[in-house]
């Protein structure tokens, strides 16, 4: 299936895009989608979200997702 994957602040600089496609099956989960198109990128802090809602790192995206996001840290008051 094919995947909108959304990358914000810091985590958009690091990889160099904000926005891309990617096909991946829905027993991968956001770390294994997100090394496959940015192999080396370090997640570390950072949040997943599947379809708006925060999900863990190794978790499968299941059946019909249709947006991952990678949500870095954020810091302020």
């Amino acid at each position: 299936m094919q995947v909108k994957l959304l990358a914000f602040a810091s985590a958009a600089h690091t990889l160099g895009w904000r926005e891309m496609l990617a096909e991946c099956a829905a027993s991968d989960s956001p770390r294994v989608v997100f090394a496959s198109v940015a192999p080396g990128f370090d997640p570390c802090g950072a949040r997943a979200a599947v379809d708006c809602e925060y999900h863990s790192w190794d978790e499968p995206i299941g059946m019909g997702a249709q947006e991952l996001a990678i949500l870095p840290p954020v810091s302020g008051g």
